[in-house]
């Protein structure tokens, strides 16, 4: 009995509906502006200080601890944010830092000492820790490989524009 060879072939990927179809387009834009408000931020700060030291009665030089207090949280959780990611869900870590840079970033401005600056900067470093690089790992997870090029490009212009914007 002879039987026929057949080749090898995968099921191919349903295609995704047009809802999803636009969802996926939507994603390097919406990484892109927590990109761009992470960077916004980090460059913002920098050429405030003198304004932000005298509003809090301290000097130029104590005030360096609200980059320092910033930085030293994201390079803490930045290696934590794809575990993260992996264990709870790239969306729900994605969205969740969002809210807290955002609720953040309210309490930075509301501050009314230098520790409560540096608290509030600490908790946004870890949200911009988390933020941006879960929102890299769902676009490279969601978006199709042929338009990959596309998107990494259009999330790359807010981070070019942030640090433009933030000193003036």
């Amino acid at each position: 009995m002879q039987t026929e060879d057949k080749p090898d072939t995968v099921a191919a990927a349903p295609l995704p509906s047009k809802t999803e179809q636009r969802a996926i387009k939507m994603i390097p834009y919406i990484v892109g502006c927590a990109l761009f408000m992470q960077m916004l931020d980090a460059t913002v700060v920098a050429t405030a200080l003198p304004t932000m030291a005298t509003d809090l009665n301290t000097s130029v030089i104590r005030m360096n601890s609200i980059i320092t207090s910033y930085l030293l949280a994201v390079a803490v959780f930045v290696p934590i944010s794809g575990w993260a990611a992996d264990r709870f869900g790239a969306r729900r870590i994605f969205l969740t830092a969002i809210i807290i840079f955002t609720a953040s970033s309210v309490a930075c401005a509301a501050s009314q000492t230098l520790e409560q600056l540096v608290a509030a900067r600490v908790l946004q470093g870890i949200a911009g820790a988390m933020m941006v690089p879960v929102g890299r790992i769902i676009l490279l997870r969601r978006v199709p490989k042929t338009e990959l090029l596309r998107a990494m490009s259009v999330l790359t212009l807010p981070a070019l524009f942030g640090p433009i914007l933030g000193p003036p």
